[in-house]
């Protein structure tokens, strides 16, 4: 599986686990001149702004230590962007990151 497969694979699955908690789903891969935000979702009365970190091992550290500064930023100001075109007011907002691993344990017994 490639990077944009295991990616798209993680998002796909992050949507699910979400669902499956109770959120609604508003939006995927929404995107905009100021970035992109993986998942949109609302829980009750909080939009939730989801960015999904998809990894196959853990050598280069947990999924959301690769949510750096500057990608939080990015995230914000597109979050923004979502609000005032959607016309979303009034609400409470959130920013999460979900880990999806992707685990192949080679002779494992």
């Amino acid at each position: 599986m490639n990077r944009r497969d295991m990616g798209e694979f993680g998002e796909q699955k992050a949507a699910e686990m979400l669902l499956r908690s109770g959120y609604q789903i508003l939006e995927r891969n929404f995107s905009c001149r100021t970035g992109e935000i993986d998942i949109v979702a609302k829980t009750g009365m909080t939009i939730v702004f989801v960015e999904v970190k998809s990894r196959s091992g853990d050598s280069y550290g947990m999924p959301a230590e690769s949510v750096t500064k500057k990608k939080q930023d990015k995230i914000r100001r597109t979050a923004m962007y979502y609000l005032k075109t959607h016309n979303v007011r009034y609400t409470d907002i959130r920013f999460d990151v979900v880990e999806v691993f992707f685990d192949h344990i080679y002779d494992a017994f």
